[in-house]
């Protein structure tokens, strides 16, 4: 439960002139993680949820809030909770990253997190960081405008949060769990959802369906969050257009269109107006596959909610459905939906491209697999890599390790570009570059511009869209493109006028991405693709930012009660002697 206190913002009068003086508000909230049954599909099946609920809890904070959240986790899993798209200046204890930022909270224990809100404003979500886990350990994050504050668009007379999210009929981190130990592939989801139901398309499902009911001659705001452990997403509501007018906690330049497509983790805000006869009108989305096209087992799964107006009419009649809604594999409906995302740069809400940039990087984002040759056979683990490297979890965080100066758990040389220069996107069926396994940084100074072209290769032939995240900073997306990236050609379409400023990004199926941001948050953050198995498979690194010059630019100091790397014991005698 949050707590409100009173008075946020206070009015002095000076020289005649109002000034407003916004204070900022403490929240807590306990998350409690336990089993519970719930029904879909016709299966029943015990998983892991915060206080009962599915999708958890959502937190409500105005731009500027601190919120405490206590995470109590009564669970079989040790895990972590991390604060998608929250920058936590300086604070990268709360981060939530498993063996980067902190070690697990083990069954039985608790831990309490600090989310500092600082340039946030819009819809994020949060959610558990280990392995799977946060397949149903997830919630939503409404960001208001300060107090004293409006929307730089007209107020809406309403708004509605639609998580979307991935079913599976068992318990899917066992099978990741075995799936971590053999190498082999993660199984295809059995339906997609909204709210947690998956809707009228699917078994034992059609009365279950998630409804909103709205009055007609309004405008509402919905806040969509993918929350999907692998894919990218296209949504769209039948007979209504969508304003988009934010996404990853920003606002962009309104548009409008009659379908979004939402970059795995990305959150969105959209107005609709019900302006169509009052009637019933399917909410619906589906997966943007772009995997390789021989596979036909994907999940085709329509998940679906229902738009209800309020008022008589035939109840009866089924809804109706987006008949604009893309198909699963339209590559151009995502390429162009993404080229008109542009970031409102207005004088309340200006933007800082960064024009100097002191670091550049180019790193491939590949599927890999390592041959194992026996005796009597060979087999194969599933890898997937950044500049070639496929991350490996230390023993103990990276922080920890960081802060306290103790060597042994990583090393400095992650590279800025790759080992080996091909034709990165031609179809290769075999992989030839031996991807190595480590735990590899990038050191930053604090105040560096950086600027990072990733580029997409179709190794094993098997390119795929990632989507590209940076913990503890947004970065601004200047381009994107299909092919390999061509340093002459492409800078010239960059867009340094009004370029989107996100956390998480879609870098293209055999294609490049170029992002830029300041390295201004000291601290151990991740970098990595938010698909759950590009992720567990190592395409991971971690960027190391080093303190400023003053304590307001340098790491806070650790809490006292961060959770103990109790598995492995030789984290704890390197700890005394950093102590003496």
């Amino acid at each position: 439960m949050g707590v409100e206190p009173a008075c946020p913002v206070l009015l002095l009068f000076l020289a005649g002139i109002i000034i407003w003086v916004v204070e900022a508000e403490v929240h807590y909230y306990d998350f409690v993680l336990a089993e519970k049954n719930f029904t879909r599909l016709c299966k029943t099946k015990s998983m892991l949820v915060v206080n009962g609920q599915f999708p958890g809890p959502t937190i409500y904070v105005h731009k500027g809030d601190t919120v405490f959240v206590n995470v109590h986790n009564h669970g079989d899993y040790g895990l972590t909770v991390h604060w998608h798209g929250v920058k936590q200046p300086r604070n990268p204890w709360s981060d939530g990253s498993a063996y980067i930022t902190q070690c697990p909270i083990e069954p039985g224990h608790n831990f309490t997190y600090e989310v500092v809100f600082s340039e946030e404003e819009g819809t994020l979500w949060w959610h558990a960081n280990s392995d799977w886990t946060r397949n149903t350990v997830h919630g939503a994050i409404v960001i208001y405008p300060p107090h004293g504050f409006s929307y730089p668009f007209p107020t809406p007379a309403g708004e509605q949060i639609l998580i979307l999210g991935t079913w599976f009929t068992y318990d899917v981190n066992k099978v990741i769990k075995e799936i971590l130990r053999t190498g082999k592939d993660v199984p295809v989801s059995d339906a997609y959802i909204i709210n947690g139901q998956p809707g009228d398309f699917c078994a034992c499902s059609k009365e279950m369906a998630y409804r909103w009911q709205v009055d007609y001659g309004k405008t509402y705001l919905i806040r969509l969050v993918n929350a999907l452990m692998n894919e990218e997403f296209f949504f769209a509501i039948a007979g209504h257009d969508l304003i988009v007018v934010g996404i990853d906690g920003s606002y962009l330049k309104p548009f409008t269109t009659s379908y979004v497509m939402l970059s795995n983790g990305q959150t969105m805000d959209v107005l609709v107006k019900t302006n169509r006869s009052p009637g019933r009108y399917y909410m619906a989305g589906r997966q943007y596959y772009t995997d390789n096209l021989f596979f036909t087992g994907y999940d085709k799964t329509n998940a679906s909610a229902i738009l209800e107006y309020r008022g008589k009419y035939d109840r009866l009649s089924s809804p109706f459905f987006p008949e604009k809604l893309p198909s699963y594999t339209d590559y151009d409906s995502a390429t162009q939906f993404r080229k008109r995302l542009k970031s409102l740069a207005s004088k309340e809400h200006p933007i800082d491209v960064p024009r100097n940039v002191t670091t550049q990087m180019y790193i491939t984002a590949s599927m890999d697999k390592i041959v194992h040759n026996f005796s009597a056979y060979m087999d194969y683990t599933l890898l997937s890599s950044l500049n070639n490297i496929s991350w490996v979890n230390p023993s103990t965080d990276v922080l920890q390790a960081y802060y306290r100066n103790l060597s042994g758990f990583y090393t400095l040389d992650f590279p800025d570009e790759p080992p080996y220069y091909f034709d990165f996107v031609a179809d290769l069926r075999d992989d030839s570059t031996h991807p190595l396994k480590g735990t590899k940084v990038k050191v930053l100074e604090y105040g560096e511009e950086v600027e990072i072209v990733f580029q997409s290769t179709n190794l094993l032939n098997a390119s795929d869209e990632h989507s590209m995240y940076i913990h503890g900073h947004k970065f601004y997306v200047l381009g994107e493109g299909y092919g390999n990236f061509n340093s002459t050609r492409d800078t010239e379409t960059y867009n340094l006028v009004d370029p989107p400023y996100l956390s998480t990004a879609s870098l293209p199926v055999k294609g490049w991405l170029t992002i830029r941001f300041k390295a201004n948050n000291p601290g151990v953050w991740a970098m990595h693709c938010q698909e759950g198995r590009h992720l567990i498979w190592g395409m991971n690194t971690v960027l190391i930012v080093k303190n400023g010059s003053n304590p307001e630019t340098s790491i806070r100091t650790p809490p006292a009660n961060m959770p103990s790397c109790a598995s492995y014991p030789s984290i704890h005698k390197a700890l005394e002697v950093s102590a003496e």
